[in-house]
């Protein structure tokens, strides 16, 4: 125990030992924390509805900064946790350091890659949710002008804000889409209020829908739109609920699912690659009782049309990550 306080800090080192028991599965969360409302916060829902129904118990973390990633993950799995599930693309290069020492414990990793015979990857088609609700905010402006702020200025999100521009486009050619990142640290994850900042500043451009793929900065953007009274669209979790007839829609990016998969399947999770799309349902656009008023029949069948366009391979959305250009949008 001194050593684990040595490494990571009294109260990290307690929240690793905390029910930490052999073949229990465990997740680590990333920077923002399991309730940003957001990315973290789908892991965890994934986890507890685990819980809730099977009566088990899980180990979680939620890492404070980059220097504890390696070392919580060798923690983990020497206290026996198996799965264990990281939550974020910036646990790849810690994992690929740590798996080949532990052969015996399985690994799974939400939107990064690590090749090794104990890693399962998976990655999702970003691109495909948010052009649906890219489409959306172009059927729902009544200017043509819609906005996107992005967290961490990073690949995966800029393939966030190149399909969303393209679903804009396809509806309506001559919308114009502004496009912010919040910054270009791990920081960016966590700021509502620059979320806030860069919401105003393109409503100031006339942008009157605006998607937000930025986690726990994202509630800012969410927030100010509605206090601006102007349309927004959540990410990762159903965001709807925040605030009712103001959220247009979310991107749902089932990071849950994945989760909860990983947990039942326990010990016997089969390493590999997985990709989660519009076909396989790992993304998609949310209609509930929150947002439902917002979307008229034939938004949602123009939007439907797509999506099953998509899934059958009739309709291919540009893939940022694929050449690092987009053919819709300038960052």
């Amino acid at each position: 125990m001194s050593f684990m306080k040595t490494i990571l800090g009294g109260a990290a080192a307690a929240a690793l030992t905390a029910g930490a028991a052999l073949a229990e599965p465990a997740i680590i969360y990333d920077l923002g924390g399991k309730f940003d409302k957001s990315f973290n916060e789908s892991a965890y829902t994934g986890a507890q509805r685990w819980a809730d129904e099977t009566g088990e118990s899980f180990a979680e973390f939620e890492i404070q900064s980059d220097a504890q990633r390696e070392q919580a993950i060798r923690r983990f799995a020497e206290n026996g946790n198996n799965p264990i599930v990281m939550a974020g693309f910036s646990w790849a290069t810690p994992l690929s350091e740590a798996a080949a020492d532990y052969p015996d414990t399985t690994f799974v990793i939400i939107d990064g890659v690590v090749e090794a015979d104990n890693v399962r990857s998976i990655v999702f088609s970003e691109h495909e949710g948010s052009y649906l609700v890219g489409m959306l905010a172009a059927m729902a402006s009544e200017t043509g002008t819609v906005g996107f702020v992005g967290g961490m200025d990073i690949p995966l999100i800029r393939k966030f804000g190149c399909g969303y521009a393209q679903g804009v486009k396809a509806v309506n050619e001559d919308a114009t889409v502004i496009a912010n990142m919040t910054g270009t640290t791990p920081a960016a994850w966590n700021d509502p209020v620059k979320g806030s900042e860069l919401t105003l500043a393109q409503i100031s451009q006339g942008a009157d829908v605006v998607f937000a793929a930025a986690g726990g900065t994202g509630v800012g953007v969410l927030q100010t739109a509605a206090d601006e009274d102007i349309l927004s669209i959540g990410v990762d979790s159903n965001q709807n609920y925040l605030h009712p007839g103001e959220v247009l829609t979310s991107m749902t990016k089932r990071v849950d699912n994945m989760v909860y998969d990983a947990f039942t399947a326990g010990e016997n999770v089969e390493p590999g690659f997985n990709v989660m799309g519009v076909a396989n349902e790992g993304v998609g656009y949310a209609v509930d009782e929150f947002n439902e008023e917002l979307l008229t029949e034939e938004m949602l069948a123009e939007v439907q049309a797509a999506a099953d366009a998509i899934a059958s391979g009739e309709l291919t959305v540009h893939d940022y990550m694929s050449d690092e250009s987009c053919p819709a949008v300038d960052f």
